[in-house]
């Protein structure tokens, strides 16, 4: 309920800020934005590689908590390589 929260408090549905929105919700706005860009849709093609990783840092301490976007940049290889293994899901 809480993953279309942003850090700055200018999410929804009740508009909460930083450490108020619960660690789930904050870990899982950082996963669906990420796997929503880099994922392709009926309606656009997925991004390329380095774009999404911009946009989280470009929207650290806005739209996403800046701690868990640094540790989801320290493990941005991992990542990758998951993104790979399970793309054919």
């Amino acid at each position: 309920m809480t993953h279309h929260e942003k850090f700055n408090g200018k999410g929804y549905p009740a508009g909460i800020a930083g450490e108020d929105i619960p660690l789930v919700g904050r870990i899982s706005a950082i996963a669906d934005v990420f796997d929503a860009l880099t994922s392709p849709r009926l309606y656009k093609k997925a991004w390329d590689t380095e774009d999404p990783f911009q946009l989280l840092i470009d929207e650290k301490g806005e739209h996403f908590d800046p701690k868990l976007v640094d540790i989801f940049l320290e493990h941005k290889q991992e990542i990758l390589e998951i993104k790979e293994r399970l793309s054919d899901l």
